[in-house]
């Protein structure tokens, strides 16, 4: 059984209910039948019935439950919890009326807040920022965590390295340029995701263009800095090292050559990347060139499970993510 597989799997234990608030997008509704289909996740969808049934073309979305903010008998709690939320940024009610019924994704997250959905996906025609914004500011960050990060788990095909192929890439769609305790969070909340994810051992490689000193320059410093700081805040028993090259991190020959002692060279499942860049370019190249599947940018670090899409994103790919966020939600309680 392969990775999602397995995640469509421990969703349909415990059915979460997920808001698709993208409803003006074709892919919304491809991803809804199949979702409810399958049984994995209950489903909100944001909108009217007209709009819907306008927007919805031949798909069977029988089943999912549709909200419209201008007649749902919660909106007006909806409302007054954003105005106290948002009251010293001067949110008034008028301004938060306006906000819930005409920014759908805002909707959906106050939904989320206000326990009547377990999480949310959307991005599939929202930018990174667009779908991030309200959960920043009504959900906030967990607690406990230091920052807001996204990864992406890559399944590639025929690959007996990572875990059986499978990898959590991160931050590959939202910390610009970490520093060294930022890059540190990173490594430790993926580490996190990736055994929860997969429920096998994380094993995190700090990845550069230098492995073990073999290059001298800050870009390396810091990655070898965000290694200790990681080090010393890591779980007990949580493998994780690092600076490493690529090759170095994955390839069990040449981590062994290159970083011989290192109990992660060559068998690294967990990539942390230097910045966004290099995270974003190793992911499509891995997505496009491999043929890999990649899920995400899923977040971690938010108070409550919402996850991003890439918006060149398919309906299969929406599948996918609204099941990995049942089962984030499914770890929440």
């Amino acid at each position: 059984m392969g990775f999602i597989d397995e995640i469509k799997a421990k969703a349909k234990t415990n059915k979460k209910t997920i808001v698709l608030p993208e409803t003006e997008d074709i892919r919304t509704y491809e991803a809804a039948e199949a979702v409810l289909k399958e049984g994995t996740a209950n489903l909100i969808l944001v909108g009217s019935e007209e709009e819907i049934a306008k927007n919805k073309g031949s798909f069977d979305i029988t089943g999912a439950t549709i909200v419209d903010p201008a007649t749902y008998e919660k909106t007006d709690a909806y409302i007054a919890k954003l105005v106290e939320l948002r009251q010293k940024k001067g949110m008034t009610e008028e301004q938060a009326r306006e906000l819930l019924l005409t920014n759908y994704l805002y909707y959906g997250v106050m939904m989320v807040k206000m326990k009547d959905a377990d999480g949310m996906v959307s991005g599939a025609c929202h930018s990174t920022a667009d779908t991030l914004r309200p959960c920043l500011q009504i959900l906030k960050t967990k607690p406990g965590t230091k920052l807001v990060s996204a990864f992406f788990v890559m399944v590639v095909p025929d690959c007996d390295m990572g875990a059986d192929g499978t990898f959590v890439f991160a931050d590959a769609g939202l910390e610009q340029n970490p520093d060294p305790e930022k890059l540190a969070a990173i490594a430790l909340s993926s580490a996190e995701s990736f055994g929860l994810l997969t429920e096998k051992e994380p094993i995190v490689a700090l990845l550069s263009h230098s492995t073990k000193g073999s290059a001298k320059h800050a870009d390396v410093d810091k990655v070898v800095e965000a290694t200790r700081i990681a080090k010393e805040n890591a779980p007990e028993g949580l493998l994780l090292d690092g600076e490493f090259q690529l090759d170095a991190a994955i390839v069990p020959s040449v981590g062994a050559s290159k970083a011989p002692g290192s109990p992660v060279a060559g068998k690294a499942n967990v990539l942390v990347f230097p910045d966004l860049d290099a995270g974003n370019i190793g992911y499509k190249l891995v997505q496009r060139l491999a043929k890999a599947e990649a899920y995400g940018p899923l977040t971690q670090g938010i108070a409550a499970p919402v996850n991003d899409l890439s918006r060149g994103c398919s309906a299969k790919d929406i599948e996918g993510v609204v099941a990995i966020t049942a089962v984030q939600a499914m770890a929440e309680e």
